[in-house]
């Protein structure tokens, strides 16, 4: 029996390692969860023994797993049992909309809420009125949550549970919108207004309700060969259900903890704790901390220098360029505090001011404490500009890019911002060329977690619909999915153990239905994905 017996190997395929010559092989082996060698058809045979399996893979395509390296799994758990998705792949049209509420409010208690989450209104006709929230809940509380979480809608009953009238004063970086001539509640509230009500709702969460959520997340997400995500805005109840998962041995999804800057007290504790980036396991990791001073371009609030064009929501502000959530100063010192405690850190940037703002809080950092190869990042980074491009490369950032919204919100993004921002919406062409880091990521369940549809819409530059996003920023196939494996896990420090298909490093690896390497580029999007292996174990799918 050889030496060194491999317990999988993986032939007959195209395996595309990724590495740094882009090699690809035919065989693979795997022992104690990670690649053992990689090499052609023949190759591997002295490292066969009596126990080793063989997985044929038929000639097909074989990529390293998937990394999503923003998401939030949390959130979508603790809403799988009790929210309705009003997404737009279940609503389209405000009268569907309407009548689904209706349908669940008649089902439940007098008391009881009515809650629904993943609203795109322009895809399902609008943003219902006050007075068509109230029909539909029929007395019950009712609370929606637009799809990118920093929008939300209530009826009266709701704002009576919370207290909340004509006269309540807006919450410090939060906005409740009131009609123009009327001075009435119109419904629709914006940013910490929001997390009222969410605060509330979510409550009665717990990490076991939410470890139970984030097993069917996760069994749902293998099936599209994501095997790394990384959690953004991680809560304590998130990051205590993570260990929950881990002990009981239940996790079948390497996790990456981006920890909250959003709850009081949280990013605090792991400086006087001195826990530091990397700390954990290559099951759960904490990457980094995070906070989120910028919003939404689809739902009109992200920070711009210019106005939003297109049609205006009733009640929102004129002129509109958006609203920033912290004030500089207050957040300079609190990454401050993280950055010289070890734990990278990660500030939320959407539109040209949002960037900035989030730019001038990592060189406050660096300012104070200089650190070579920090890999601070700037969330979404949507709208880059030359001279924001310019600065990302000067400051050393990565451009930790929303490459969902592409695909799913970016006829939004056209009809805020016009057809001629485009050109610098996502600009993964420019980025790779200046040698900006640039890793994509999905904000799921803001957008669909599929990541085919997103390199689908960064090779081809265009909305779902088909709208143009300016095809002088496309790339290449693979430049795309290097933004969703190598360069995911090197935004997290964690290249030496995963990323690509290489010895010594994780068995995380897709195994996909076609050749996403030469499949015309409209193909990519329907690209499914066969089997998943999560260090070398089959979590999805089989041959």
């Amino acid at each position: 029996m050889p030496r060194l017996a491999a317990d999988l190997i993986l032939r007959n395929g195209r395996i595309h390692t990724l590495d740094a010559r882009s090699s690809i092989a035919s065989a693979l082996a795997i022992r104690d969860g990670r690649i053992l060698a990689v090499g052609g058809e023949g190759d591997l045979d002295g490292l066969s023994g009596p126990e080793t399996k063989i997985m044929d893979l038929g000639g097909r395509t074989a990529i390293p797993g998937i990394v999503d390296s923003h998401c939030h799994p949390d959130s979508y758990a603790a809403r799988l049992a009790g929210w309705e998705d009003v997404g737009p792949n279940r609503i389209q049209s405000r009268a569907a909309l309407l009548a689904r509420l209706s349908d669940v409010a008649a089902a439940r208690g007098t008391d009881e809420w009515v809650v629904a989450y993943r609203l795109n209104e322009n895809k399902s006709g609008g943003y219902p009125t006050l007075a068509e929230l109230d029909a539909a809940g029929q007395g019950r509380p009712l609370f929606i949550l637009r799809t990118d979480g920093h929008i939300g809608l209530a009826n009266s009953r709701a704002f009576q549970e919370l207290g909340i009238d004509r006269d309540t004063p807006d919450p410090a970086f939060g906005r409740f919108d009131h009609h123009p001539e009327t001075g009435e509640l119109t419904g629709l509230m914006r940013e910490t207004a929001v997390h009222l009500f969410l605060e509330m709702i979510h409550g009665a969460d717990t990490p076991a309700r939410l470890a139970d959520g984030l097993e069917k997340v996760f069994d749902d997400w293998a099936r599209y060969g994501i095997t790394t995500v990384y959690n953004s805005l991680a809560g304590s109840r998130s990051i205590q259900a993570y260990q929950l998962l881990r002990q009981q041995e239940r996790l079948r999804m390497r996790v990456g903890i981006i920890v909250s800057g959003r709850e009081d007290g949280l990013v605090e504790s792991y400086v006087k704790a001195g826990i530091r980036s990397g700390f954990g396991d290559d099951m759960v990791r904490i990457i980094g901390v995070e906070w989120c001073p910028d919003c939404s371009t689809s739902g009109r609030t992200a920070a711009y220098y210019e106005p939003y064009v297109g049609t205006r929501i009733e009640g929102e502000p004129e002129p509109n360029t958006g609203m920033l959530l912290y004030e500089l100063e207050d957040l300079k010192l609190r990454a401050l505090a993280a950055h010289k405690g070890g734990l990278q850190v990660m500030i939320e940037g959407v539109g040209d001011r949002g960037i900035d703002f989030a730019l001038d809080v990592i060189e406050h950092c660096l300012a104070a404490h200089p650190v070579a190869d920090h890999r601070m990042r700037v969330e979404h980074c949507c709208y880059v500009t030359p001279p924001i491009l310019e600065r990302l490369k000067r400051v050393g950032a990565v451009d930790s890019s929303a490459t969902g919204f592409m695909y799913d919100l970016g006829e939004a993004y056209r009809a805020n911002r016009g057809e001629a921002a485009m050109r610098w919406m996502w600009p993964h062409r420019s980025l790779i060329d200046a040698g900006i880091p640039a890793p994509g990521h999905s904000d799921a369940m803001v957008c669909d977690p599929n990541p085919f549809f997103a390199l689908w819409s960064m090779v081809n530059r265009k909305a779902q619909t088909g709208a143009s996003l300016d095809e002088a920023e496309a790339v290449t196939a693979e430049e795309a999915l290097r933004a969703y494996t190598v360069l995911g896990v090197w935004s997290g420090r964690e290249e030496a153990v995963k990323g690509s298909l290489e010895p010594g490093k994780l068995a995380d690896i897709a195994v996909l239905d076609r050749d996403y390497f030469s499949i015309p580029a409209e193909e990519i999007r329907e690209v499914g994905v066969t089997a998943t292996l999560l260090g070398g174990r089959l979590v999805h799918g089989g041959l």
